[in-house]
C-alpha cells in the first residue's frame, strides 16, 4: 500500500484538537480575574420554567465598568432565581438588586484566591492536554491498522511524525494559553 492509498485524515485531527483548545479557552473565560466579564456567568444555569437555563437566555448581560457586570432580567419572576443561582455558584460575588437589574460588583482578588485560580487554570489545561493526547492515540491507532494492511514502514513513520508534530504544536498552544491566563490572574 503506498502513501497515496492511505491518507490519515489530518483535517479531522486538526479540527478535533482545535475543539479541545476552544473548550479550554471557554473554561478559562469562566475564571474570574478581578476584571468584569460577561463570560464568567456562562457556567451558571438557573432553574427556569422547569429546566436549567443559562443566564444569558434570561436577561441581557452588560459590563458597564471594569469592575461591574449587570444583568437586566427580562421576566420579573426570574430575578430572585437568577440572584440565588449566582450566590450559589461559588464565584464569590454578592449580587445587588435594583428592580429587574442585578448588579454584580467584582471585588479585588486576594493573593490566596489568585493562587487557587491559577491551580484551577492548570487543571483545565491538563484536561485539554489529555484530550489532545487521546486524539494523538486515535491517529496512531489508525496508522497501526493501516500498517497491518501492508502500509510500508517508511509511510507509517511519515504519518506518525505528522501526528506527533501536530500533537506537539497543540500541547504548546495549551501551555501558552495557560501561561497567559495565569499571568492575567496574578496581575494586581
Amino acid at each position: 500500500m503506498s502513501t497515496e492509498e492511505f491518507m490519515l485524515d489530518t483535517d479531522d485531527l486538526t479540527r478535533r484538537m482545535d475543539g479541545a483548545l476552544a473548550a479550554l479557552r471557554t473554561e478559562f473565560a469562566s475564571l474570574r480575574t478581578g476584571r468584569a466579564s460577561g463570560s464568567m456567568l456562562e457556567p451558571i444555569h438557573v432553574d427556569a420554567y422547569g429546566q436549567p437555563t443559562p443566564i444569558n437566555q434570561l436577561g441581557t448581560i452588560n459590563v458597564p465598568e471594569p469592575r461591574m457586570v449587570t444583568i437586566n432580567v427580562w421576566d420579573k419572576g426570574m430575578v430572585s432565581k437568577v440572584e440565588k443561582a449566582i450566590r450559589d455558584s461559588g464565584l464569590g460575588i454578592n449580587p445587588q438588586l435594583n428592580g429587574t437589574i442585578i448588579m454584580l460588583p467584582i471585588p479585588e482578588l486576594n493573593e490566596e484566591r489568585r493562587r487557587e485560580l491559577t491551580k484551577v487554570a492548570g487543571h483545565y489545561a491538563e484536561t485539554a492536554r489529555v484530550a489532545i493526547r487521546n486524539l494523538r492515540r486515535d491517529g496512531m491507532d489508525q496508522i497501526k491498522k493501516a500498517k497491518s494492511k501492508h502500509l510500508s514502514e517508511d509511510d507509517a513513520s511519515f504519518w506518525e511524525d505528522e501526528v506527533q508534530e501536530m500533537t506537539d504544536k497543540y500541547i504548546k498552544l495549551v501551555d501558552q494559553a495557560l501561561e497567559a491566563k495565569q499571568h492575567e490572574i496574578m496581575q494586581v
